[in-house]
């Protein structure tokens, strides 16, 4: 394939006397447009420092231990031949930095896309780069393995990382664009020689699929046993002081995508070490597909640290792995912070070293993590939706679906999947990275919430339903409100997918609210309404929940009978005298409950109509009563009543009684009387009465007559002594004058009965 020659250079720096342009790019802020994240530091100085592995004399292991070293963060094992695997075990630990202390031993993953860029000068095969955190000594085993024949790769050596910190100000940078063709150095996916020529140039992946525009390669990095890698010197053809300026062209515009961008952390935000490298970003004409991959083998960070993560994974990919950049285009952390990758502009389609034999028309987005057997934090899924949709809209691509990929290499997949090259395969749109590769990359747990990534990206909004309908009463199923309501829901899918939300009345919004809002208000017309949510997803799709029913009522409760109070039967004090209250509510919709608020507080359900009480005797008593419907809607009546005692010594008498003293008797007396037809009347202007005896079991019968009507024949007798007993009771509908005598019947073997007075209620 053949390509503009491009130079990666400073912008104050003028062109070579050459016919050529300079493109110019912004690396402190990169684009600068919305969306963009993170301060703009100066570039970090990293360091790599090299040391060779000790081999055993029969080839089955290695091992190396310093324990003063200069201070590193991030390790990975390389070998020379980034074609050889590595089928044994890598195992390292290290001592901190802040506290002196010794780690255990850490595995480190031997799964790399080692031919990834084999076509490059000084490319190696490497492990896994393992965030470590700040250290000074470090200890490796290498083990290639008990049965195993291959041994182990030739040129073992341990890689580790000072990711420095940021300092200064960024610069931007510019490359210079030849109008002459020549042959590219394009970093191929296809497997190359343990030792490839400096000069050679090996083939692209695909060349069907359009050409990419590359730089030349660097000269082979040397790999010294024991060394310091700072980096490249800048180019001297690119310092030169007597280039001849030449005309400036920028790239063209980034293209708009169907989705919103998501802040982003630029080179510059994050202060990658721009002297690494002085290459050219590769462009590509689409991006069909992203595959998803986890790194840095670690959990256990803090995302304050995050950055510095991504300035490690830089200087490893370039002085260990040997790539001309960073392999992924971009980088997520578990606090969903988005972080530019490869260099070229985050809004246009450039090419990474991420999925060998995929690197076409795909960009690699990495979770900064290990995924193995832990999930991915929600921050981190929705923020690798969040890329994968703006990046694949900016070509009209849908994140859910499937697309075509040519395989720029023959490889395998993880679940054993044969590619074989420029064949066409087919692949999910966001993919994992063993979907491409024999690896077990993204994870098995984030692999699995690839399903939910894609969701997330593509929409609709998941999971959406009703929760809640404040100010109102859910009874069954239904919801009863007196009018304004406050409907609350939840969805599965993150706020920042969510571009509104409508609340539905009727199937017609009566409110709208922003994806970040989880309810809203309505008023409601009187009787029974259908509320539903419906989402619309930034991509424009719609979801619906399902339905609440909520019956709007205004109106009241009624006492269809209001509260009335009679005397009932039981032991009668001064202080607490029998009552019964009753009452009848009623409700259009649904009665809820009764509530009686005073002279006591006690609440009844709505079947309930009648309750047993005590009153006060001579004090008037305001029984005041609330009916509830399922809104809330309330309606009160009330009661006064007001207990009167009669004491016997207050009636008429007729016959022979006697007066008994006792402390048992209301007032201290009460009256006997075993005379037959002996008698005792009382007048009183009430609504209810009760005639008050003691019990016993030689106690006998009276007759009670009522204005003059017999009404009843009341036994005395019990098998237990009692002492002011309510024995008779009526009541009528309104308060009149009445008179109420009883008689002696004369009862046969137990003739006597014993009257304690008399109680009404006027």
């Amino acid at each position: 394939m053949r390509a503009k020659r491009r130079i990666w250079a400073t912008a104050a720096v003028t062109a070579t006397a050459v016919a050529g342009v300079l493109v110019v790019q912004g690396t402190a802020g990169m684009s600068g447009e919305a969306g963009d994240a993170g301060a703009k530091p100066g570039p970090a100085r990293t360091e790599v420092h090299h040391d060779a592995l000790k081999v055993s004399a029969d080839g089955e292991s290695a091992s190396l231990r310093r324990d003063g070293t200069k201070r590193f963060s991030m390790l990975g094992v390389t070998w020379t031949d980034p074609s050889a695997e590595m089928t044994g075990t890598v195992q390292a630990r290290t001592r901190s930095v802040s506290t002196g202390d010794w780690t255990s031993w850490l595995p480190v993953d031997t799964e790399v896309d080692g031919p990834t860029e084999a076509g490059r000068p000084g490319v190696r095969g490497t492990t896994e780069p393992r965030w470590v955190g700040p250290s000074d000594g470090v200890e490796v085993r290498v083990s290639a393995g008990r049965g195993r024949t291959e041994g182990l790769p030739d040129g073992l050596r341990l890689d580790t990382v000072d990711p420095g910190g940021p300092s200064g100000t960024a610069e931007p940078a510019a490359f210079t664009a030849d109008s002459t063709d020549e042959p590219s150095a394009d970093p191929s996916d296809e497997p190359s020689s343990p030792s490839p020529s400096p000069s050679g140039v090996d083939p692209s992946q695909d060349a069907t699929t359009g050409p990419t525009t590359q730089a030349p390669e660097p000269s082979a990095p040397v790999d010294p046993s024991t060394s310091t890698d700072p980096g490249p010197a800048p180019s001297p053809s690119s310092q030169s002081p007597s280039a001849t300026p030449g005309p400036t062209a920028t790239l063209p515009p980034p293209l708009p995508s169907t989705a919103p961008k998501p802040p982003i952390v630029t080179r510059a935000g994050w202060s990658a070490d721009e002297t690494l490298n002085d290459e050219s970003p590769d462009y590509m004409d689409t991006v069909k597909a992203v595959f998803v991959h986890h790194t840095a083998q670690t959990n256990d960070y803090s995302c304050a640290d995050s950055a510095a993560i991504v300035r490690g994974l830089h200087a490893f990919h370039v002085r260990s792995n040997g790539w001309k950049d960073l392999g992924y285009n971009f980088l997520v952390d578990k606090c969903g912070t988005v972080f530019e990758g490869r260099k070229g502009g985050a809004d246009r389609a450039v090419m990474g070293a991420h999925t060998y034999g995929f690197n076409r028309e795909t960009a690699g987005i990495a979770v900064i993590g290990l995924y193995t057997d832990s999930s991915a934090a929600t921050a981190a899924t929705a923020a690798v939706a969040r890329v994968a949709a703006w990046k694949l809209g900016q070509y009209g691509v849908s994140p859910s679906g499937t697309t075509t990929l040519t395989a720029g290499a023959d490889g395998t997949g993880y679940s054993g999947r044969k590619f074989t090259a420029q064949t066409a395969y087919t692949f999910d749109r966001i993919s994992g990275h063993r979907d491409g590769f024999n690896t077990e990359c993204p994870g098995t747990r984030l692999y699995a919430q690839l399903p939910t990534i894609r969701g997330y990206a593509a929409g609709p909004v998941a999971g959406l339903a009703v929760k809640s309908v404040t100010g109102g009463v859910l009874s069954g199923a239904a919801y009863h409100a007196k009018a304004d309501i406050t409907v609350g829901w939840s969805a599965s899918t993150p706020a920042v997918f969510v571009g509104k939300y409508e609340l539905l009345v009727d199937g017609k919004p009566a409110a709208t609210a922003p994806g970040t809002a989880t309810s809203a208000k309505a008023a409601l017309t009187a009787g029974s309404h259908t509320v539903q949510v419906r989402a619309t997803h930034v991509s424009g799709k719609t979801s619906v929940s399902a339905t609440a029913t909520v019956i709007a009522d205004r109106t009241a409760p009624a006492f269809s009978t209001k509260p009335v109070l009679s005397l009932r039967g039981g032991t009668v004090n001064t202080t607490a005298v029998p009552v019964t209250l009753k009452w009848k509510a009623t409700d259009a919709v649904q009665l809820r409950d009764v509530a009686l608020t005073a002279p006591l507080a006690r609440t009844y359900g709505p079947t309930v109509t009648s309750a047993s009480h005590t009153a006060k005797s001579g004090a008037a008593t305001t029984w005041r009563m609330t009916a509830y419907d399922r809104a809330g809607n309330g309606g009160a009546s009330s009661v006064v009543g007001t207990p009167v005692i009669l004491q016997e010594s207050s009636a008429k008498k007729s016959g022979t009684w006697t007066t008994k003293s006792s402390s048992s008797y209301l007032g201290g007396r009460s009256y006997s009387s075993g005379t037959r037809n002996a008698s005792l009347t009382w007048t009183f202007t009430g609504r209810s009465v009760a005639w008050v005896v003691s019990r016993a079991s030689t106690s006998g019968q009276a007759y009670v007559y009522v204005d003059g009507v017999k009404a009843a024949t009341v036994d005395l007798k019990s098998s237990t002594t009692a002492y002011r007993q309510a024995i008779w009771t009526k009541s009528w509908s309104a308060s009149a004058a009445h008179t109420v005598r009883v008689v002696v019947v004369g009862t046969k073997g137990r003739p006597t009965l014993t009257t304690d007075g008399l109680v009404y209620l006027k």
